[in-house]
């Protein structure tokens, strides 16, 4: 997450100065792409969980004192 945190602090200095364009050295890039892809797929691991589990419905069905 400290690759994020860089980038998004760079943004805000970058807006605050009112720069149109932030470069960032490549070793930068490749901390913030691995970052991203790390989260995309923790993402992905929990959407999977949630779809595996099965919900089981208990309906029960009693006359109570009818005859």
């Amino acid at each position: 997450m400290v690759n994020i945190k860089k980038f998004i602090d760079k943004v805000s200095k970058s807006e605050g100065k009112q720069q149109k364009d932030l470069i960032l050295p490549i070793v930068e890039a490749r901390g913030l792409r691995d970052e991203i892809a790390k989260l995309l797929l923790e993402l992905n691991e929990l959407k999977n969980e949630d779809n595996s589990k099965e919900e089981v419905i208990k309906v029960e069905i009693t006359g109570g004192k009818f005859k």
